[in-house]
């Protein structure tokens, strides 16, 4: 009777990643820059209108006085912290589910925008920012006269 050893591609797929962790563990200790490290990534939808752009962020139970958005040489950024705590006390438990974190975004914005008026409005965890577009005339052709 003939036995084979099946490999499992489960556990050499964990080898790997526990290989490549431990090296990015030591790319990190060794790099002059801190590397931020953030605990969650917010869902985003973006989406180009006729007259700006929009981003749309999930930030369900985030208040917006925890919520940083700017633009630095034509990057939108934002960050932002949560801290949700959820309390529930009946006659025989008490239980309180926490979460902590901070995020960020960043997007690089296209040429053409005008930065002075971009404006973010929240309504139902959901923050939406505006990007209106410059307006440019559409090239024309103009003749000229030889003087």
């Amino acid at each position: 009777m003939l036995v084979t050893r099946h490999r499992n591609p489960i556990n050499n797929t964990r080898r790997f990643d526990l290989i490549n962790e431990f090296f990015n563990v030591l790319e990190t200790q060794n790099s002059e820059e801190p590397r931020e490290v953030f605990d969650f990534i917010p869902a985003v939808n973006t989406r180009e209108g006729d007259d700006a752009y929009y981003i749309e962020l999930d930030l369900p139970g985030i208040k917006k006085e925890d919520v940083e958005i700017s633009v630095d040489k034509n990057i939108l950024t934002i960050k932002g912290k949560r801290e949700v705590k959820k309390e529930e006390e009946k006659e025989d438990y008490y239980r309180i589910e926490s979460a902590y974190g901070t995020f960020s975004r960043s997007f690089t914005l296209p040429e053409k925008v005008d930065s002075e008026n971009i404006r973010a409005t929240g309504e139902n965890g959901v923050v939406e920012i505006t990007i209106p577009k410059l307006k440019v005339e559409k090239d024309t052709t103009k003749k000229i006269e030889i003087e």
